[in-house]
């Protein structure tokens, strides 16, 4: 899985993967809380805790912008996968979120009014991480190009301080 979602990212080098963790998410607002979760342990795990904060706001806003605007109006569809899928990726020099929606529309920053209570969510995003964008999901071989595996990746990346320590 990791290969396809390397697919339009900055680019990086292959043999420097430390790790790579996934957790597929349900089409409700309580999967945020999960992915939350999820990228604490994750993070944890890679000795990362310290860039919570900043990692959390990016994989909220992505994965409450996915079932917000990747999710309803699109036709039902028998999903063989959970429609929406949070990936975390670590190089020794950044980590990537990346959130994996069944919908090919492009995600739009947009400009939200003062008062407005929800849509900077991508210019959060964008504040936050180094860099963010997004790609076309890949289709697996055999499967039609609007099958279920259908969809777009949306990614935000993260620069790690270099480990002077770490072996090269």
């Amino acid at each position: 899985m990791l290969e396809p979602l390397r697919r339009g990212f900055p680019p990086t080098d292959p043999s420097g993967v430390a790790g790579s963790a996934s957790c597929a998410l349900p089409a409700r607002y309580e999967a945020v809380g999960g992915a939350r979760k999820f990228t604490r342990s994750t993070l944890d795990r890679w000795e990362l805790g310290d860039r919570f904060d900043d990692v959390a706001l990016v994989v909220s806003e992505l994965v409450t912008n996915a079932l917000r605007h990747a999710l309803p109006g699109e036709p039902p569809r028998d999903f063989q996968d959970p429609p929406v899928r949070l990936h975390l990726m670590r190089w020794t020099s950044r980590l990537v979120c990346a959130v994996r929606d069944p919908s090919r529309r492009s995600p739009v920053a947009g400009e939200a009014a003062d008062s407005a209570e929800s849509g900077r969510g991508l210019f959060l995003v964008e504040c936050v991480s180094d860099s963010w964008g997004w790609h076309p999901s890949p289709v697996p071989v055999g499967e039609p190009p609007s099958g279920p595996h259908c969809g777009k990746v949306v990614w935000a990346l993260f620069r790690l301080p270099e480990n002077p320590d770490a072996a090269v």
